[in-house]
């Protein structure tokens, strides 16, 4: 017999006490009880033979043997007894089996690696899977003359993640986060799996829109995210439908959320209107027998909807550098009145095309994105359009392969086995600029600088795929922002020890 794998399971089976080598024993011990039963049976009726012989020409009534049915008839019966003897003990084997299959269904399995703790039955229709993401910063200002805050370590990232499927078809994902001391939701959703290609998602997780922000944080090439996912969504609430066609060469996602302001991670509407949101992005050579073209990516993203604030809830963003220090906002005062505080007065509606190329030890992703809002502030209204785009580039300084949703290096990290991990050299440039008609009605031009720019350079340290330490340089200058003039240029020093799995 083979199983779907095609292997023959007899010698398993034979190895093991299997069923096949059950039954196999069962039959021999029949034969051999036959055998024995046959021998006696023969010597008992062998043994008279002779008797016979010796007595030939004897008047008849002398010296006859006795007639053999009684031992024959006793030996008979011994054979129906064992017989059924054997037949009890097959059924108890069976029984057995039968016994040990159900308790195989309803035995889980826990184990433990990379892709962190798993608890599974035995069938695999009900999974919890248990990970962290743990991200130790330092923030270190260089040069500047007037430093926005003091130098510091800052626990970035703290989540407990919870994965699970429930009923074979249904995923949730839970991730709380408790790094810079506060509490905040990121994921709770819930994926429910028709097929590859269709998935539909409830809760609140990343709308389908930046290519950086669609990265997890422990996958990305520097340790905070470029400019660009300034303008973007970073968590939304809504229903999603989704999936992957033709093996991966085709991903698509659109969905319908509450809508929330560039960057924000909001878990209630303030307003009736909602968003959509779609994305799509092709691998044309993934399944291709080019390796150099199979991680090529391309795509486009959108949304649209309506949004306007209120005083206490403008629903506008503000924009922050790579130092996390905000560089632009709208106008503001207090108490906040219609004359002075600028909210979001209209439609709402991005762009975003994107595109990565990993080949070899090369690695590309860039990206651009328009943001369009209609703000007001007293009797006055306009369309703004801010825009960023980002190009990061990345090599492996060792023979490993950077990929869009990281890698494992070829050696981890152990000292006694030789292995060190992976070298990445990382260098990335970009810019976000702010609608020239923002200043100076909707913004002002001495506290929000109307431009910035960004050059870093950074080396990240991939000891395994759990765990990487990153150290980042990146300037970043600005136009207007400064009562003077220009905003001072930021130059920091970012690093980074994580452990993700």
């Amino acid at each position: 017999m083979r199983s779907h794998g095609g292997r023959d399971r007899r010698p398993a089976d034979r190895a093991t006490g299997g069923p096949v080598a059950r039954r196999l024993s069962l039959k021999i011990a029949r034969l051999v009880l036959w055998s024995t039963l046959s021998l006696q049976l023969g010597a008992g009726l062998g043994a008279s033979a002779p008797a016979l012989h010796a007595e030939e020409g004897a008047p008849p009534g002398e010296g006859d043997p006795a007639p053999p049915d009684a031992s024959k008839e006793e030996l008979e019966k011994r054979l129906r007894e064992l017989e059924q003897r054997l037949a009890i003990l097959e059924r108890q084997k069976e029984v057995e089996q039968e016994i040990a299959a159900q308790k195989a269904k309803e035995t889980g399995a826990v184990s433990a690696g990379q892709d962190g703790f798993v608890i599974k039955s035995a069938d695999g229709a009900y999974q919890l899977k248990i990970r962290a993401l743990v991200q130790a910063d330092g923030r270190f200002w260089d040069g500047q003359e007037t430093r926005p805050v003091t130098d510091t370590f800052d626990l970035r990232r703290a989540r407990p993640i919870l994965e699970g499927t429930v009923n074979k078809f249904f995923d949730f994902r839970l991730v709380p986060d408790f790094g810079e001391g506060k509490t905040t939701l990121f994921d709770a959703y819930i994926d429910w799996r028709f097929a590859p290609w269709i998935r539909l998602r409830a809760g609140k997780f990343k709308p389908p829109v930046g290519l950086e922000r669609l990265q997890s944080a422990s996958e990305t090439d520097f340790v905070e995210r470029a400019l660009p996912t300034n303008l973007v969504p970073n968590r939304d609430v809504g229903l999603q439908l989704g999936g992957d066609v033709l093996e991966g060469v085709v991903s698509y996602a659109a969905g319908v959320f509450n809508g929330v302001p560039d960057g924000a991670n909001v878990d209630l509407d303030t307003n009736d209107n909602k968003e959509t949101e779609a994305r799509v992005f092709l691998q044309p050579f993934k399944t291709a027998s080019v390796p150099s073209l199979q991680n090529l990516g391309f795509g486009v993203a959108a949304t649209d909807g309506n949004n306007f604030g209120t005083l206490s809830a403008t629903g506008l963003p503000s924009y922050k550098t790579p130092g996390q220090q905000t560089f632009f906002s709208y106008r503001t005062n207090t108490p906040a009145t219609l004359a002075g505080t600028t909210i979001a007065g209209g439609r709402r509606h991005r762009l975003s095309p994107q595109a990565y190329w990993y080949v070899w030890r090369f690695g590309a992703l860039a990206e651009y994105v328009e943001a369009y809002q209609e703000v007001e502030i007293a009797t006055s209204r306009e369309n703004l359009k801010n825009t960023a785009w980002q190009a990061t580039v990345s090599f492996a300084l060792t023979d490993d392969r950077p990929a869009y949703r990281g890698f494992t290096p070829r050696r981890v990290f152990d000292p006694q086995a030789h292995g060190w991990g992976a070298l990445e050299l990382v260098l990335r440039a970009g810019g976000l600029k702010i609608d020239d008609k923002a200043f100076p009605a909707f913004a002002d031009p001495t506290k929000a600088a109307s431009r910035a720019r960004e050059r870093g350079v950074g080396v990240n340290w991939v000891l395994s795929r759990n765990v990487k330490w990153m150290l980042d340089y990146i300037r970043t200058r600005f136009k207007d922002g400064d009562a003077a003039g220009d905003r001072e240029d930021e130059k920091v020093i970012l690093n980074r020890f994580q452990i993700a799995f």
